[in-house]
């Protein structure tokens, strides 16, 4: 048995659970999320007892590793639409900046022209400065798939350590070319 899979997802109050078939609508103060889970996995959901139960139908090898992905995935969409996720990342370099017009997020990140991009729905960006950028949603997969599609406008690179980086990620420094001092005529 899944050690994850078979914990069952608590779900707080404020928060609204639907079943259709596979469909799982999940519905809270900060959005609603929907997901469609795979049919070897069944998902119930105890009003009594406000939890959402997992199970598989057998011990196949796919469904042993579904069993706990739906599990995790559905603890992420109550945690979403109660707390909701973030991810945040910080811009390394002189001159370097971030800005955000309308929906369009525009970096100046050292290239000759200012890289734009479209900030998808379900998005908020927060920029406490120039060179911080708070991605915030209620999709975790959303908000890490966007905040990584920044970060790769311009990685941080191991000898300056200029780029985009996360917030808590450390960039291992390189040393720089070192010249032989020996004068040899």
């Amino acid at each position: 048995m899944s050690r994850i899979g078979k914990q069952p997802v608590a779900v707080p109050e404020g928060v609204k659970v639907s079943l259709q078939g596979r469909r799982v609508t999940v519905e809270g103060p900060l959005g609603k999320l929907e997901w469609e889970h795979r049919p070897e996995i069944t998902v119930t959901y105890d009003e009594g007892a406000r939890q959402i139960v997992v199970e598989r139908r057998d011990d196949e090898r796919t469904n042993r590793a579904l069993h706990g992905l739906t599990r995790s995935l559905l603890a992420n969409m109550v945690e979403g639409v109660t707390k909701g996720f973030q991810r945040s990342l910080q811009i390394v370099g002189v001159g370097y900046g971030a800005s955000v017009q309308g929906r369009t997020l525009r970096l100046n990140v050292g290239y000759a022209d200012t890289r734009e991009l479209q900030i998808p729905d379900g998005v908020e960006l927060e920029l406490p400065s120039a060179t911080r950028i708070t991605v915030k949603g209620v999709d975790k997969q959303l908000v890490g798939e966007f905040a990584a599609e920044i970060r790769a406008v311009r990685k941080p690179e191991p000898y300056q350590g200029k780029g985009i980086r996360y917030a808590d990620e450390t960039v291992r420094r390189k040393a720089g070319k070192a010249f032989a001092g020996t004068g040899a005529a």
